[in-house]
């Protein structure tokens, strides 16, 4: 390495800088010290390695393999304080690390005093070795490595319990802002009888997350801490609590709502992350087709009427009323909401959370917006006769009201408002549209692949979906998911929507006069050309969004009058 060259190239720059500055830069960490530069220099991460690289004479590389087993090569204390790992190389007596920032004299000396003989460096991104640390070793092992809680004791010092305090901190922080960057929408800590399992839920799925051997003898400590975080009783561990943690990730506010439920190990904790700027989507950015777009695009600009989405829990309905609320806001129309919690805030629209335990439901709540002058209203979920009916006499005066309700599938919601006692003209005369949907993985697009079929496999599967075996035509531009650093190597990256849209025309209006079944309402729509989610989801399958695997459970969604 080119110390002296590279020595005088970052005095150079430090001369630049004010003293506090100088300091400053003097106390940071490699990864820190790039970042650093990146501000100092107003270059990219990659454009300041690349002058390191040139400065220092260690190359700059991105295509390596990390020895599969570091710590038997570097004590872990020397992976952590130097963020170096040993790699392969063609000559199995040789021995090189990559590293994000140039080793000292000192650091040198230490590698070879703890491996017994001098190595060879390479450059490469910071965030790139945080990653493979991670993936060796777990989210946090820096942070637990560096502060000595491994040797954790009861009797330990007033100074040495403040260190773990702001370990377990920092930690907790750690998980809470990766699980923002993998786009997770859920953080599960789960007490086993063994360890302490944390997963995130990204894209609908559960992904366990990789974690320092030592964290089960700091599990006590770290559910007080996200307790704490949450203003919960963390002296009560046999009754479930619910708090909420306001939290800032690179300058984001997150809303987090906390649950704690006690198990046999332990509490369990879930974090729901909420405000996430990711969940701000158009109507296209849903999933909507283009012909679906279409037809929805008219009723939800209607002056009055019932729109409602239904499905199960986690199947995107009030990203789906958010969009439709940003698709017609306007400066001339007055917007008001009412929800539980308040999943997306939108700008130019009066949004309120309900609040039970003052009385704040959500009938009260939307008795009240009524006086407010609204043009539309968002219901959250009607959930009983009283909130339904107060949204059905708003829509009935003048206003356009928007809702949910679990229900399976779109004629489901008329049957279900009618189970509830709604007078069924009252339904013809106000609902306007019912939307069913639900949410599938949505294909990685750098690393997704044709998919192969054996003869007539495609048919098999398109007949159990009750899909038209014919569309077997279309078998080669269905793909599937292989993985890339894209998608963290899951094959998939997001999620995408998949809807039912009927539309309560005349037809229908007269069944819901009549009182006839939702089965007879459902063939109805679509012997008139309602798409059934199935469909939908084959259409995005066609389109290369997403694969048969992620739409295989529809299958068993499907109506019994299709059989």
């Amino acid at each position: 390495m080119q110390r002296s060259h590279f020595d005088n190239y970052l005095n150079e720059i430090l001369s630049t800088l004010t003293p506090e500055e100088q300091e400053t830069f003097a106390t940071l960490g490699s990864e820190s010290k790039v970042l650093f530069l990146v501000k100092a220099l107003n270059k990219t991460e990659e454009e300041v390695v690349d002058l390191i690289s040139k400065a220092s004479g260690i190359e700059l590389i991105h295509d390596f393999k990390v020895n599969p087993d570091p710590k038997a090569i570097i004590p872990l204390r020397l992976i952590h304080e130097y963020h170096c790992l040993p790699i392969e190389t063609s000559d199995p007596e040789a021995l090189c690390f990559i590293i994000s920032w140039p080793p000292s004299k000192q650091q040198e000396n230490w590698i070879y005093i703890a491996c017994g003989k001098r190595p060879t460096w390479k450059l490469v991104m910071p965030g790139i070795i945080n990653n493979k640390i991670i993936e060796f070793f777990g989210v946090g092992f820096d942070t637990l490595e560096s502060s000595g809680l491994e040797q954790f004791e009861d009797t330990i010092q007033t100074t040495e319990a403040e260190d773990q305090d702001a370990a377990i901190i920092r930690f907790v922080n750690e998980i809470v802002v990766k699980a923002v960057e993998d786009r997770a929408t859920d953080i599960h800590f789960e007490p086993q009888k063994t360890s302490l399992q944390i997963r995130y839920r990204i894209d609908g799925e559960l992904i366990p997350v990789q974690l320092p051997v030592q964290l089960m003898r700091f599990q006590a400590a770290i559910i007080s801490r996200l307790k704490i975080m949450s203003r919960l009783n963390i002296s009560e561990r046999r009754r479930p609590q619910d708090g909420r943690i306001k939290f800032t990730v690179a300058g984001n506010e997150l809303d987090i709502r906390v649950s704690t439920f006690p198990t046999a190990f332990g509490e369990s904790v879930s974090l729901r992350l909420l405000g996430q700027g990711s969940q701000r989507l158009t109507l296209e950015e849903l999933g909507l087709l283009l012909e679906d777009k279409k037809r929805v695009e008219p009723i939800i600009r209607k002056p009055h009427g019932i729109i409602l989405v239904t499905g199960p829990t986690g199947s995107g309905k009030s990203t789906t009323l958010s969009a439709f609320i940003r698709d017609i806001r306007s400066p001339e129309r007055r917007i008001l909401t009412v929800e539980d919690p308040i999943e997306n805030e939108i700008e130019g629209v009066n949004q309120t959370q309900v609040q039970p335990e003052i009385g704040l439901t959500f009938a009260n709540a939307l008795r009240h917006i009524l006086r407010q002058d609204p043009d539309v209203i968002m219901v959250g979920e009607i959930r009983d006769k009283e909130t339904a009916d107060i949204a059905i006499r708003a829509s009935l005066t003048g206003h356009l009201v928007l809702s949910t309700l679990h229900t399976n599938d779109a004629a489901g919601a008329l049957t279900r408002l009618i189970d509830m006692e709604i007078e069924p003209f009252l339904l013809a005369s106000s609902v306007e549209m019912i939307v069913a949907q639900r949410l599938v993985r949505r294909l990685c697009p750098y690393c997704a692949r044709p998919q192969t079929f054996q003869p007539g496999e495609l048919e098999v599967f398109l007949k159990s979906m009750h899909i038209d075996p014919s569309e077997a035509q279309y078998a080669h531009l269905v793909k599937e998911p292989v993985g890339c650093k894209m998608c963290n190597g899951l094959g998939y990256r997001g999620r995408i929507g998949i809807f039912e849209i009927l539309i309560v025309d005349e037809s229908i209006h007269q069944l819901i006069v009549a009182k006839e079944s939702a089965r007879v309402m459902r063939l109805d729509a679509i012997s008139r050309g309602m798409r059934t989610l199935q469909q939908c989801a084959w259409e995005q399958v066609k389109r290369g969004n997403t694969t048969l695997k992620a739409i295989l459970r529809f299958a068993e969604e499907v109506s019994a009058e299709e059989e």
